[in-house]
């Protein structure tokens, strides 16, 4: 009988637990490393899924579990900073019509249930833990862990985030680009009214935001200019996101009075990245935030790491060699849809920028969704 392949995934986010849990349901030896002790398991407020991240969390196996965690709606809202309703838009179910349009979940519980999946798949999982590339050759890599172990594997994943030091490692010289926009987000409870996601444009910060994460939570965000971080002491975040928020009328008054923790607000700046060319080096290939991230005014950043585990994990189980032909048809595969939707998530914040008050935002919107309709 032939050895199994083995791969070592690096980084346990969404793109590394998916295509752990992939893998090895094919039957491949999997090691999964992640840097951080407890796994990311308590880190964020919410995040938004979308119909097509929500596609591949079913192949995952875990979409009951998403849906009974979250919060599924369908349409989105378009309001004046004072909280008028000016127009309210179906969503497209890019994941198809036997799934919701949205799942609102927070980002937290989204997390255990990749963990809960990964160490259910039987993959080897070290937490605290990095690894770095000693060499490669047609067959495999050899790596060098933290605590002085080394291992040779057939494949390496590099799914270590938007500071990937795998990619650096590696020869990639992309870096990820500030777009001039930060985002203020904080998890808060629901009122009973927020039933889906509603947007402001407009008014003290560009945008204003919600969205519903369960039957008695949301979590909301305000955007606003990029500020110097030295000059935004932590301490300080729950009265800066107030101060913007106390701004916008329908709902937000009652969810501003409960930003009161500056622990619990969460303060980052909008970041581009779009590795061009080949998204691998020999046995070596970059998934997810690693090969490109985009700010999060389409709410795809998850969706498409998700889609690149779903795309990799097939190329890689249904053929029996694992060259350069087969990374650069999956990096292929993956840019001409990657590509289009980072670009206009970073065009919709630059009309915000650029102060152009008649942007057609909803039409972007539905253009780039409509395309993420059809499989990855």
């Amino acid at each position: 009988m032939s050895r199994a392949r083995t791969v070592l995934v690096i980084g346990g986010g969404a793109a590394g637990s998916a295509v752990t849990v992939l893998l090895r349901r094919a039957g491949l030896a999997v090691d999964l490393v992640e840097v951080r002790k407890d796994w990311n398991a308590t880190a964020g407020s919410g995040i938004t899924l979308q119909g097509n991240a929500l596609r591949v969390l079913r192949e995952l196996g875990v979409w009951d579990q998403v849906r009974a965690s979250g919060f599924g709606f369908g349409s989105v809202g378009i309001t004046a900073p004072d909280g008028t309703v000016l127009h309210v838009q179906d969503d497209l179910r890019t994941g198809g019509d036997d799934l919701p349009a949205t799942v609102g979940m927070q980002r937290p519980r989204l997390q255990r249930i990749l963990i809960e999946a990964v160490r259910a798949s039987g993959a080897t999982v070290r937490l605290g833990t990095t690894a770095e590339i000693v060499d490669q050759d047609a067959d495999g890599v050899r790596v060098r862990f933290d605590d002085g172990r080394e291992g040779r594997y057939d494949l390496v994943v590099a799914a270590d985030g938007l500071g990937s030091a795998t990619r650096a490692a590696i020869g990639i010289t992309a870096r990820p680009e500030p777009t001039g926009m930060a985002i203020w987000r904080v998890e808060a409870p629901r009122p009973a009214g927020v039933t889906r996601t509603d947007l402001a444009y407009g008014g003290p910060a560009y945008i204003a935001g919600y969205c519903p994460t369960g039957d008695s939570t949301l979590y909301a965000y305000v955007v606003e200019a990029c500020r110097d971080r030295a000059s935004v002491p932590a301490g300080s975040y729950a009265d800066e996101m107030r101060r913007l928020a106390s701004a916008y009328g329908g709902f937000w008054p009652e969810i501003t009075e409960h930003i009161t923790d500056p622990a619990k607000v969460n303060h980052t700046w909008f970041e581009r990245l779009l590795v061009e060319g080949s998204w691998h080096r020999g046995r070596v290939v970059l998934v997810g935030d690693a090969a490109h991230c985009c700010p999060p005014t389409l709410a795809q950043g998850a969706a498409l790491s998700l889609e690149d585990a779903w795309v990799l994990a097939r190329s890689l189980t249904g053929s029996d060699t694992w060259d350069d032909a087969l990374f650069q048809a999956y990096h292929e595969r993956r840019i001409t849809r990657v590509r289009p939707v980072v670009e206009a998530s970073v065009q919709i914040g630059r009309w915000q920028l650029d102060g152009v008050r008649d942007a057609d935002v909803p039409g972007l919107m539905a253009r780039t969704m409509t395309m993420l309709r059809e499989l990855p």
